[in-house]
């Protein structure tokens, strides 16, 4: 049994795999926490793990969870980085500064779709990755539609927090109904507008897919041109892993 863990600013999501990838596990993301403290959240999930591979964009968490893999499973885990063989290529000004969390799905998009696409990523940032060929030429990065939903009711003092739910219209007449709309349509517009503008400077119609933990309040806002997977991220983990081993 293979642990896939993807350590992000917010949450960290675990899955098993054992023949198939399994369900997933999110707990929110909290670098104060020790190595006990963790493997008493996670070892009901961990305890028959045979490996690991980790993609990590919080950096102080990458010592934790390596020795918890020691200490309690015996194992050391493999994490997204250098000397990591991806079949992935980076071209970039600086390739180290690329997230394992985009190398990680990027992987996943070449094994299963396609050598050239463009990945929205929607977690507290929302990316926008470009793959040609097997190479990430460059990405767009803006802010998160939960973070941007978090910052708003934070700094405006008559807003409270509220769930997301698709809207029905664009203009809305109360409070809540009115912020789902225009921050919902707003992302829904923003990602179309950073696509179709991708598409437009590159001169290709490359596939699109969009995956991470806010993809889920605008799915239904998309068209069936664009693919949704939830598991991207875990399947690159998993890819890689298997090349690895």
């Amino acid at each position: 049994m293979i642990v896939l863990v993807d350590i992000g600013n917010s949450n960290i999501v675990l899955a098993k795999y054992d023949d198939k990838i399994s369900q997933t596990y999110r707990y929110k993301t909290d670098a104060s926490k020790s190595i006990d403290e963790y493997y008493v959240l996670l070892k009901d999930i961990i305890k028959d793990a045979e490996g690991m591979i980790i993609a990590s964009v919080v950096p102080e968490l990458n010592i934790i969870f390596k020795n918890l893999a020691i200490k309690y499973l015996n194992i050391s885990p493999m994490f997204i980085g250098p000397g990591v063989t991806t079949g992935v290529e980076i071209l970039v000004d600086n390739p180290k500064e690329v997230g394992a969390d985009l190398v990680a799905s990027a992987a996943a998009v070449i094994s299963e779709y396609s050598d050239s696409a463009i990945v929205v990523d929607m977690g507290t940032a929302t990316t926008l990755t470009y793959i040609e060929n097997k190479v990430i030429k460059g990405v767009s990065i803006t802010t998160g539609l939960i973070t941007s939903k978090d910052a708003l009711v934070k700094e405006a003092s008559q807003l409270s927090q509220f769930e997301f739910k698709t809207p029905k219209k664009v203009i809305e007449t109360n409070t809540v109904d009115c912020l789902n709309s225009g921050l919902l349509y707003g992302h829904l517009f923003m990602i179309k507008g950073i696509v179709a503008e991708i598409k437009k400077q590159i001169n290709k119609d490359p596939i699109v897919i969009v995956t991470g933990g806010a993809s889920r309040f605008v799915k239904e806002m998309f068209d069936e041109t664009y693919i949704f997977d939830d598991l991207l991220l875990l399947k690159g983990l998993l890819n890689i892993y298997k090349k690895n081993n």
